[in-house]
């Protein structure tokens, strides 16, 4: 565990900040490469990549806030100011929250400069695939977004003083960081394979909803969470990030068979 790599003066290289960083600017390099490829305008679909690192950034701090109100309550402010805490930075993101409120303002972006909408979600799908396998390798070393006890030989415990050795001490742990990290690499194998042999706009992004949908339903149930994060349904115990899977699966079928018969123009 690696929350801190080193310093550029007094202020410390964050492993998950660097993850977040060095995975933008790889989704912007395989952007560049996909526009040349299939003779795109890259400055739109830049802007779109700003879109989403921002609205990504913002959504997933507002939608850790909004579940966590009781760490804020007296001081708001500390929900973005980097200086409030005994360190620089901003700690506390949540995934889902990133994603819907980027994928509201490319909608809106794609809206005013009158782009195809599904187009431009099939062209950025790999590149969410990638960024989730590298930023999950900075929660790895940073040391959130931990699993719970496990027997299995892979299980991994963290040092003292850390926050998953105050939650459950000295157990192993599902490596809930590292699963998530390989299925965004999948993710990312798989549509760029399919990139070349897409049938119709929309289908990459309809099969990125599917598939990280499923994958993330599944993660909820090897990962911790506070109990802000569950709630009560029918007996169960699920997790928010359960009821946005689902709406992100059905999301996805609802695109996949309404466009699979509005092949692409040649």
């Amino acid at each position: 565990m690696y929350p801190e790599l080193f310093n550029i003066g007094p202020l410390p290289v964050r492993s998950y900040g660097l993850a977040l960083a060095i995975s933008f600017f790889l989704g912007v390099w395989y952007i560049k490469y996909l526009t040349e490829k299939y003779n795109k305008p890259f400055e739109q679909f830049l802007t779109i990549a700003y879109i989403i690192i921002i609205g990504g950034v913002v959504g997933a701090r507002l939608f850790y806030v909004v579940t966590h109100l009781d760490d804020f309550s007296g001081n708001l402010l500390r929900a973005f100011n980097p200086f409030s805490g005994d360190q620089f930075g901003i700690a506390g993101l949540n995934l889902y929250g990133g994603v819907i409120l980027a994928l509201i303002g490319i909608w809106v972006y794609c809206r005013l400069k009158n782009i195809s909408i599904l187009e431009v979600f099939d062209f950025f799908s790999p590149t969410l695939g990638l960024g989730l396998a590298v930023t999950r390798l900075g929660c790895f070393l940073n040391g959130c977004c931990f699993g719970t006890p496990t027997d299995l030989p892979w299980g991994v415990s963290f040092p003292e003083r850390s926050i998953p050795s105050y939650v459950f001490g000295d157990a192993h742990l599902h490596p809930a960081q590292v699963y998530s990290s390989l299925y965004g690499l999948g993710i990312f194998v798989l549509l760029h394979f399919m990139m070349k042999g897409r049938k119709f706009a929309g289908q990459l992004i309809a099969i990125l909803f599917m598939v990280e949908a499923l994958f993330r339903y599944a993660i909820e149930y090897v990962r911790y969470y506070e109990p802000e994060m569950h709630f009560s349904f029918l007996g169960m115990n699920p997790t928010y990030n359960h009821v946005i899977s689902i709406g992100l699966f059905l999301t996805g079928a609802i695109i996949y068979v309404t466009q699979m018969k509005k092949p692409l123009q040649a």
